[in-house]
């Protein structure tokens, strides 16, 4: 009975919410609702959203941008309690120039002993700061969030800028109703795309209707009929057209997180906007922008927070002549001066490819922001007739460009060039080497910048393996304890992610670290090398014992010979995926594992010796394992070669990597002599 009703309810709310939805018309059906209709998993779904985007002639300030929003939210479970926090981001220009936020207003709703209560946003539920010069976040946080709320709320943005924001179609909760409006005057042109790596796409429609603007003008100059000379007002109106893109979208799916899919942001669905010309009151050109990438990279090396800091080097000449001395080629001379930078100059920690300081000032004061940083390293490197461009990249958080714009990055990086080739570098990241840059870099591809103008992609992809090899020596005791010596090396990306996790930390910090996880277990005699020279691979090695690693049962030993490094379970459990499981890197991960048999006791059963290939041996897994008197002998090794791997060949890596948690959790029988 229970069920049958929650589904009246559900057809209810979805029947009401067919209509047009106005602020504050919240029903006891939306309230009552338990789980999404569609997607059971949701812990909240927006009910309704709106986006409204127009432009009104001012005569002070021309054309103004406003963006409507009103949102409504639906939440389930405590896990949906984040969705009533709301960020809105306002940005600043140069001349003082800045954007507005106004109306905002929102409620949440409950239902208490049937009926319907509403408590209001208050001014203790906003929040403003500075998030750089350049952008201020507004926080709204909505009050007396429980199971089964709704919240709502409205606000605008007035903008005096031109650029419009991306319209975010898709969100990781479901969306049952959106409606979109972009109204544009015909005078400024915009290039409009839908990422075309996203697995919705929405229904954008195009039209144009009239509109009229207003401006005040003096007697004299307004009209030819009025008397020269006369002094005073007149209120006048010009018509033009607008340009109109709209949606109408129900039942928008979830954005699933899927095991290593890398960046949702590069499968969302949104319309990007990109100015791309403006045009007189005749139609013709007035001023034309990027409209391919060679236009885009040209723009962005005329700006003087770009190009103009790729030139400067009066300010760090002298000091970089006993560093590259010691180089013997550009790129050893670019490692040195990586090194350099990054003991000068720390990251603020805020992205941007164009300077935020300015390279000299960056260089005095000790701190900036990417561009800062990077920008200063290839000036550098040029100062010293080392071939060094910049490369633009859009982070794993911030999608990929899908057509030629500027505002598709915000990162910047470097790259060197020689008869050897090219690496890439990035000196933001204390950890980084040649060509091991930070994972939030790792986005297929970048934008590479030559001085002409000229610019081509990249690949941002690592192709040398990283690699983890473990030794781990096994001693079983009397008493079916284990205890024995593990020693480790890391290299490149692996080695990059566990200095930043480690290399701060006390040794008995570090110890409660690798000892997370791995059961009853104690460790002794941490000894971590190499832990500050990038250069050299990460050296680990430690004592251990622990007392629950073996089961004894009926006289026999039952144990996996990978102990606590055996990987549990299989992160690939969908059925089908859309996305490509997206490793950021190839690695490969090896064990040599060596077990001393305890006084009294013989093999039973041992696993079998197996190597599994996927993809023609683009992956691999070898498990050999071999007695050599009192000892058994294990090598095993997970070899992905390949750390991209395609939406079509998800069911067969699934399958294999099945087979390398099932070979891993195979165990080892040992019987009394």
């Amino acid at each position: 009975m229970k069920y049958l009703i929650t589904i009246a309810l559900s057809l209810l709310f979805f029947v009401s919410n067919a209509q047009n939805i106005k602020f504050g018309n919240v029903s006891k059906a939306e309230l009552q609702q338990k789980v999404h209709p569609k997607d059971s998993t949701a812990n909240a779904a927006v009910i309704y959203r709106k986006e409204y985007i127009y432009f009104i002639y001012t005569d002070d300030d021309g054309f103004m941008q406003h963006r409507e929003i009103h949102e409504r939210i639906k939440i389930y479970n405590k896990q949906g309690f984040d969705l009533a926090t709301e960020k809105i981001y306002l940005y600043e220009g140069s001349g003082g120039n800045k954007e507005k936020l106004l109306k905002l207003k929102g409620y949440t709703y409950n239902l208490t002993d049937g009926k319907i209560e509403k408590e209001k946003l208050k001014k203790e539920g906003i929040f403003e700061e500075d998030y750089n010069e350049f952008t201020e976040i507004n926080t709204i946080t909505m009050p007396n969030i429980k199971e089964g709320s709704v919240i709502e709320y409205s606000y605008k943005i007035v903008s005096p800028f031109l650029v419009i924001d991306d319209v975010v179609f898709q969100y990781n909760i479901p969306i049952n109703k959106f409606d979109l409006e972009i109204k544009t005057p015909e005078y400024y042109v915009y290039d409009t795309k839908v990422n075309p790596k996203a697995f919705y796409y929405p229904n954008i429609k195009t039209s144009t209707s009239e509109s009229k603007g207003k401006y005040t003008a003096t007697n004299q100059a307004a009209a030819s009929n009025l008397t020269s000379g006369s002094k005073g007002y007149s209120q006048r109106s010009f018509d033009y057209k607008e340009n109109v893109l709209s949606a109408n979208e129900v039942d928008i799916p979830a954005l699933k997180v899927e095991a290593y899919a890398g960046s949702l942001d590069n499968y969302r669905a949104k319309l990007t906007l990109e100015l791309s010309a403006i045009l007189n009151s005749y139609g013709g050109i007035e001023k034309s922008f990027s409209t391919d990438w060679n236009k885009v990279c040209k723009s962005i090396l005329a700006d003087s927070d770009f190009g103009d800091q790729l030139s400067r080097s009066n300010f760090f000449k002298n000091d970089i002549q006993e560093v590259v001395a010691m180089g013997n080629d550009d790129f050893q001379k670019a490692l040195l001066l990586q090194s350099f930078v990054k003991s000068k100059v720390k990251w603020n920690g805020f992205y941007g490819y164009t300077a935020m300081k300015g390279t000299k000032k960056a260089y005095n004061e000790g701190e900036g922001n990417v561009a800062d940083i990077n920008l200063l390293l290839i000036a550098m490197m040029r100062s010293q007739g080392i071939s060094a461009s910049p490369v633009l990249v859009s982070t794993r958080d911030n999608g990929i460009p899908v057509f030629p714009t500027r505002k598709g990055f915000n990162y910047v990086i470097c790259m060197v060039e020689s008869d050897q080739g090219y690496v890439l570098l990035d000196a933001t990241e204390p950890y980084s080497m040649i060509n091991v840059l930070p994972s939030r870099t790792l986005n297929w591809q970048g934008r590479v910048l030559k001085d002409d103008g000229y610019s081509s992609w990249v690949s941002l992809r690592p192709t040398k393996q990283s690699s983890e090899t473990t030794s781990l020596n096994i001693k079983i005791n009397e008493d079916f304890s284990i205890e024995g010596k593990i020693r480790q090396s890391i290299t490149d990306h692996l080695a990059l992610s566990y200095r930043k996790s480690h290399s701060n930390l006390s040794t008995e910090d570090h110890i409660k670290r690798l000892e997370n996880g791995k059961g009853d277990i104690e460790i002794s005699n941490l000894e971590f090398e190499n832990d500050m020279d990038i250069t050299k691979p990460i050296k680990i090695s430690y004592d251990y014992e622990a007392s629950d690693a073996i089961d004894e049962v009926g006289g026999n030993l039952y144990f996996s010979p990978l102990l606590f490094f055996t990987m549990d379970e299989n992160p690939f459990k969908l059925e089908t995926r859309e996305y490509p499981i997206d490793f950021a890197f190839p690695f490969k991960d090896s064990y040599l594992v060596n077990i001393m048999l305890p006084e009294g006791y013989a093999v039973e059963s041992l696993p079998k010796s197996e190597i599994f290939e996927f993809n023609g041996g683009e992956s691999k897994f070898k498990y050999i394992i071999k007695q050599n008197g009192s000892f058994l002998q294990l090598s095993i090794e997970l070899n992905l070669g390949n750390s991209l791997i395609k939406p079509n060949d998800y069911s067969v890596f699934k399958q294999f990597f099945n087979k390398v948690v099932e070979k891993q959790s195979e165990q080892i029988v040992l019987k009394k002599a």
